[in-house]
């Protein structure tokens, strides 16, 4: 059975000090420090540390082998979204990021599928290299939960979206910017409470503004099965209905009405949470996803599913066929 893992993060192996080119600080650089390994550092300050494998699409193929999974789609690492810069630079930086993992996609057509990044704070750039984007064979773009705190129904990001619908380009929806990250860096959970948290910022926003409603072609897909967003459908549709002059200003659509407007990964790690999620959105809406190569992630690559007692049809679906409608693209392409 075909398996395209389409959530994973890829970087290239050198990333300079762009803060040296533009002059103020706040941007990732890596800094090899010992075989195999690099620190991630904004400035000065330590942000992660990374193995090779999140920069060699060599071995990235020979981890996914075990696990007889061809085809891996690659973005950028959400941190290097870097909306907070000025567009200009941002604008840069997103080329940069482009270029490398356009690079890795056509030296290796039969196991990449490439997503780029856009200057989100900017609309007139952000379709700029949108449209670049998609000369370069890249079929999406992985985009935040948020840009500078402003939520993804801000009338700024429609044309973006639109432009997205028009070129046929898939988005992928990524938590970062944690809300209240400063508030609870103890025990990880900017990590455990708020990426599930801001994955349900951005699919109430989106809904609540009425995206899907004005482009139904627009093809998106959440991060993290949805993050928090699944568990509290409930609440959230009764909110809409008891409290429509606070929630149905902008759209009038059951928000549970749009459940199957969208896809969204498989990343449960809870074979009972995505046996919940397949009945709320349909085998044709979820995704295999991992968050390879880190930890949070699942690292199997689906071997919860596979030992699960779904419907093999139901399998099929999520190994491949949603992620192929999501991204438009034909299976024959990995044969």
């Amino acid at each position: 059975m075909l398996k395209i893992d389409m959530h994973t993060h890829i970087l290239p192996r050198n990333i300079p000090k762009f803060a040296d080119k533009f002059g103020y600080g706040g941007f990732i650089h890596l800094d090899h420090h010992r075989k195999g390994w690099a620190r991630m550092m904004q400035d000065s300050k330590f942000f992660r540390e990374i193995n090779e494998n999140c920069w060699d699409e060599h071995i990235r193929i020979k981890e996914y082998e075990p696990y007889h999974t061809q085809v891996q789609v690659v973005c950028t690492i959400p941190v290097m979204f870097s909306y907070w810069a000025k567009p200009a630079d941002c604008l840069y930086l997103s080329e940069f990021l482009n270029d490398h993992i356009a690079e890795v996609v056509k030296d290796n057509p039969k196991h990449y599928i490439g997503l780029g990044t856009i200057p989100m704070q900017d609309a007139d750039l952000a379709i700029k290299e949108l449209e670049r984007c998609k000369e370069l064979g890249l079929v999406g773009v992985q985009i935040g939960s948020n840009v500078n705190d402003k939520n993804l129904n801000e009338e700024a990001f429609f044309p973006i979206f639109k432009a997205c619908r028009d070129l046929g380009m898939a988005v992928m929806v990524h938590p970062w910017n944690m809300m209240g990250k400063s508030l609870m860096e103890r025990y990880w959970l900017p990590w455990l409470v708020g990426m599930p948290a801001e994955t349900s910022r951005a699919m109430c926003s989106m809904i609540f503004g009425g995206i899907f409603e004005k482009l139904p072609d627009l093809r998106v897909c959440f991060s993290h099965a949805g993050g928090s967003f699944m568990g509290t459908i409930g609440r959230i549709e009764h909110g809409f209905n008891c409290r429509p002059d606070l929630v149905a200003i902008d759209n009038n659509v059951n928000p549970r009405e749009c459940l199957r407007k969208f896809w969204v990964d498989c990343i449960t790690h809870d074979i009972d949470a995505l046996k919940y999620i397949l009945k709320l959105q349909g085998s044709k809406k979820v995704c295999l996803g991992t968050d390879y190569p880190f930890p949070l992630g699942d690292l199997e690559i689906g071997k919860f599913i596979e030992e699960s007692d779904l419907p093999v049809e139901v399998i099929e679906d999520i190994m491949h066929n949603s992620t192929l409608e999501w991204l438009g693209l034909e299976k024959g392409l990995f044969l």
